[in-house]
């Protein structure tokens, strides 16, 4: 008799529990926060702990928490420019980070994957070792290095390229801004290239350069192609939590630094808008999910 086990997950338990666990982590940590944030966002504002109203207070007051559901505040997001220059900005900034990051962290990564095999724990040790220490704190250094009296400035005085009395003006800049995510989340594009680049077959190099392909031309043919995973895996890695980035704008960025995640702060903490929060993070979150799901579909049509 054939054995039908391979052929029916339910007929093996452990593996429906692999298949499982992540669609319940998904639903736990993902689908359950997204309800309750879009639930507060079609609330109304109210002087109150939490502060927004209708409160659902268990199943039998569906209905009527139901009927009291409003959009008003996904209209006010369309009233009020503020938000979509926010909307606008976020993307830009983490539009041009992340370029930043591919042009910086491809070099990193292919000469990684190009070191001898001797080295390559070392250099991939390096660029995990700033996950040893605390993102506040790394981003907090950098204060201390762009600040006008700062360890930039007092370098290239020393060294005679500003005089005595100049001072770099960095920081409380966008180009402030960029600096700081470019510098916390460089690992995260370096390490999915080297992992596509390092799974790459030397061979088909040789192969170019026997046939007479030049350096340059055997990369855009060969290896950029083969990297194009790690290319797109870093990218998304990077440009969704540079999207919602707060800390940094906040820390290194001026007045007129304007990201989504600064916005968001602002209505739930001095506003005290929960509501209104709400539907900001809902929007932000559709402007990213969305994209990435219609993306990931065409690729499966591709393939």
């Amino acid at each position: 008799m054939a054995d039908t086990t391979a052929d029916n997950p339910h007929a093996n338990p452990a593996r429906w529990l692999v298949v499982a666990v992540p669609y319940l982590w998904l639903l736990l940590f993902f689908v359950a926060p997204f309800l309750i944030i879009f639930k507060i966002s079609l609330s109304d504002t109210a002087i109150a702990m939490p502060p927004y109203t209708p409160v659902f207070g268990g199943w039998a007051a569906i209905s009527d928490f139901v009927s009291e559901l409003d959009i008003e505040n996904y209209l006010f997001l369309t009233e009020d420019p503020l938000y979509f220059q926010a909307y606008m900005s976020s993307l830009r900034i983490a539009a041009i980070s992340t370029f930043l990051l591919l042009l910086i962290g491809y070099p990193m990564a292919l000469a990684m994957a190009r070191a001898p095999n001797s080295i390559r724990p070392i250099l991939l040790m390096l660029v995990i070792l700033p996950f040893w220490t605390s993102f506040l704190i790394r981003v907090y250094a950098w204060i201390g290095i762009l600040k006008p009296d700062g360890l930039l400035t007092l370098a290239l005085q020393t060294i005679g390229l500003m005089g005595p009395d100049e001072q770099v003006e960095i920081f409380r800049t966008d180009t402030a801004v960029f600096i700081g995510i470019v510098y916390s989340y460089l690992p995260f594009m370096v390490l999915p290239l080297y992992a596509a680049l390092e799974k790459m077959d030397n061979t088909l190099l040789e192969a170019a350069n026997d046939l007479g392909c030049p350096p340059w031309k055997a990369f855009w043919k060969i290896t950029f192609p083969l990297s194009l995973p790690g290319v797109i895996a870093g990218s998304m890695i990077c440009f969704i939590p540079i999207t919602g980035e707060f800390v940094i704008p906040d820390l290194l960025g001026g007045a007129d630094t304007l990201m989504i995640g600064k916005t968001l702060w602002t209505e739930f903490f001095s506003n005290r808008d929960w509501p209104l929060a709400s539907a900001v993070a809902v929007v932000l979150l559709l402007m990213l999910v969305v994209p990435i799901a219609i993306f990931q579909n065409q690729q499966k049509k591709v393939a």
